[in-house]
């Protein structure tokens, strides 16, 4: 049963008694475009969010986030030595090949490079070649894209190939699903994240001739022109156009964009930067509940604790327009009685806050203290209290 608890308080009264507030326009020529704020959930801008489209590139997010899930379970060593197959050189060396690393017949090159060629580089020498060193085949690693594709919810996305080359469309993703991948890589590899996105450069190969070192620049187009930048991956193909996956922090906002199908290079920078602007600038945050606050309680079943203090995890806040108040309620909403046992801190309930000008936001709550499972006599106890309809 989903249980659902409305919860006032001052923060929330605040809001409430402010004049009411217009979302603010924002108009792009991006046929397809989302804007979430992380911090609190809200979906500040949405254009075909859910229309399924080629990725080119930005695929690569999922072979880098593959990488990442293997990388914290132990599994996949950053110093791990991987080849370059001649099969693999041949197919993806040469102007013909798209994005390169830059990378040798028969070289030996470590994850931890190979996820800076993908990441920083867009190479599609060093995504097949990585596919190859995780699964031995890139089709068996398109596999594993797809079942943590699947794991993470990304409910119309499909992965043909490792780095988002035109495939006859068995390839594709949505702008939704690309945003819930990017604050998965964010959010569940936070140190992972900050070592491989949001470098400028990347320096690797050498030039024909005089074996110069070529050093590559970071496509992103949002690095060093807003402020906390710090990834994750621009994507082009014909078939696709230009798209970019992007995330900025500032002052404790977290915003992921995502823009698909713009028709040039410059136009995928402007859009970018100006998307990133209004999102900072034209909505603030307004802050509900300091961390470690109590924001209400819910019901628990067959537990130690009939009922479990619900606190904030970190500092909640509510997205509004710049400037203005606008009329938000809260409640509180979990899936109860809470069956126990449960852990301190766990998550078990969301804090859903209600604006007409972004629909709901959804922050979690979680448990103030462990509850363990009731023992023999209370779990009878209580049996008997709910069949004679006494609890």
């Amino acid at each position: 049963m989903i249980r659902a608890t409305l919860t006032l308080t001052a923060a929330s009264l605040l809001l409430a008694s402010a004049a009411p507030a217009k979302a603010p326009p924002f108009g792009t020529p991006a046929p397809i475009a989302y804007l979430i704020d992380l911090s609190s959930g809200a979906v500040l801008l949405t254009k075909d969010a859910d229309k399924r489209m080629p990725p080119a590139s930005m695929a690569k997010m999922m072979t880098t986030e593959v990488a990442f899930e293997l990388i914290d379970k132990g599994q996949l060593p950053l110093n791990k030595s991987c080849t370059v197959r001649p099969e693999t050189w041949q197919k993806w060396h040469g102007p013909q090949a798209g994005s390169t690393m830059f990378l040798s017949v028969n070289e030996q090159v470590s994850v931890e490079n190979l996820l800076h060629g993908i990441v920083t580089l867009s190479g599609n020498d060093a995504s097949v070649v990585l596919a190859e060193c995780i699964a031995g085949t890139e089709e068996a690693f398109a596999a594993q894209m797809n079942e943590l594709a699947k794991k993470l919810g990304l409910a119309n996305s499909n992965f043909g190939n490792s780095n988002g080359w035109p495939d006859e469309g068995r390839t594709y993703v949505t702008a939704r699903d690309l945003a819930a991948l990017a604050r998965a890589s964010i959010e569940r590899h936070p140190k992972l994240y900050k070592q491989f996105y949001g470098q400028p450069s990347f320096t690797w190969g050498k030039t024909l001739g005089s074996g110069a070192d070529i050093t590559q620049a970071n496509r992103n187009p949002i690095l060093g022109k807003i402020a906390g930048a710090d990834g994750l991956k621009t994507g082009h193909t014909d078939e696709a156009g230009y798209g970019f996956t992007g995330s900025a922090e500032q002052n404790g906002r977290r915003l992921v964009m995502v823009v698909a199908g713009l028709s040039s290079f410059n136009q995928r920078i402007e859009e970018s930067v100006r998307m990133m602007n209004w999102g900072f600038n034209a909505w603030q945050a307004k802050p509900l509940f300091k961390a470690g606050a109590q924001v209400g309680t819910a019901k628990v079943q067959l537990g130690s604790d009939s009922e479990v203090a619900l606190l904030a995890p970190r500092d909640l806040a509510v997205t509004i327009p710049a400037g203005l108040g606008s009329k938000t309620s809260m409640k509180i909403r979990y899936s109860g009685p809470i069956k126990a046992p449960f852990a301190k801190g766990a998550h078990v309930a969301d804090l859903i806050v209600n604006s007409p000008d972004t629909g709901e936001q959804v922050m979690p709550l979680v448990a103030a203290e462990e509850v363990s499972e009731a023992g023999f006599f209370t779990r009878a106890w209580l049996g008997f209290k709910q069949l004679f309809g006494m609890a």
